[in-house]
C-alpha cells in the first residue's frame, strides 16, 4: 500500500527563513515543530524536505555546500528523534551564473517536478499527503502534484487568484500548519482550520465592496 507523507519547504517552513543562505548554521529550526515532526513520523507519515535552491545556480554555493548543510539539518532533526526520509532540491534558475543549470526545469517549484519524484522514488499517495510551504509557488507545486496543501503565513502573500495557487488551509506558522495535519489525519485534539491573513480579509472584503458598487446592507432578522 502506497505511503503518506508531510512534504515541506525548507527556507520559511522548516527552517526561519535567509536570503541564500550557504553556511550549516544558518539553518535554524523553528522552535517547538519538532515534536509536531515526531508525532507524525510516528502515526505513519514519511517526511521529506522539498527546496529550491537557486543560489547554486547563482553560484552562492555550490552543491557539496548544500550537502553539508542538509547532514547538518539532518542531525539537528536527527537529536529531536526526527527522520528525514528523503531531501529534494532543484539547483537550477534561468537566470544563473552556472552554465548547466541555467535553464527551465520541470524540478523548480511550482512546478511539482520534485514531489513526483519523492512520490516515485517513496512510493507515496500523493492524494493522501501534505505539502506545507510559506509561498504560493509552493502550493502550486502541491496542488499540482495532487496534495492536500497548507500555506504558513509570513506576511508576504497576497490573497491567491488562481485556484491552483488557493491553498486548502493556512496556518500561522509551521507548528499550526502540523497541528491541522494531526487533527485531520491523526485524530488529534482540534485546532483553527479558518485562519485567514489579514491582508487577505482585508483584500476579499474590497472585492466584495466592489462588486455591489461600495453599498453594504443591513437586515432586520
Amino acid at each position: 500500500m502506497k505511503q503518506r507523507a508531510v512534504l515541506l519547504d525548507r527556507d520559511g517552513t522548516l527552517v526561519h527563513p535567509r536570503h541564500y543562505p550557504s553556511r550549516p548554521e544558518d539553518l535554524r529550526l523553528y522552535d517547538g515543530i519538532t515534536p509536531h515532526l515526531r508525532d507524525l513520523q510516528s502515526a505513519g507519515f514519511r517526511l521529506v524536505v522539498i527546496t529550491n535552491q537557486a543560489g547554486i545556480a547563482r553560484g552562492y554555493l555550490t552543491e557539496a555546500d548544500l550537502q553539508h548543510m542538509h547532514a547538518y539539518l539532518r542531525a539537528e532533526l536527527a537529536k529531536a528523534g526526527v527522520l528525514l526520509d528523503a531531501i529534494y532540491y532543484c539547483p537550477h534558475h534561468i537566470e544563473g551564473i552556472v552554465k548547466e543549470l541555467a535553464r527551465s526545469c520541470a524540478c523548480r517549484k511550482p512546478r511539482p517536478g520534485m514531489l513526483l519524484q519523492a512520490a516515485a522514488d517513496l512510493d507515496l499517495d500523493l492524494r493522501r499527503s501534505w505539502f506545507v510551504g510559506d509561498i504560493l509557488d509552493d502550493i502550486e507545486a502541491g496542488n499540482r502534484a495532487g496534495c492536500r496543501t497548507i500555506l504558513v503565513d509570513l506576511g508576504t502573500e497576497s490573497l491567491p487568484d488562481q485556484q491552483v495557487r488557493t491553498p486548502h488551509y493556512v496556518a500561522r506558522d509551521t507548528r499550526h500548519a502540523l497541528r491541522i495535519i494531526k487533527a485531520l489525519d491523526c485524530s488529534s485534539q482540534p485546532t483553527d482550520f479558518a485562519y485567514r491573513p489579514l491582508s487577505w480579509r482585508k483584500a476579499a472584503d474590497l472585492a466584495t465592496c466592489s462588486a455591489t458598487g461600495g453599498v453594504t446592507h443591513e437586515y432586520d432578522s
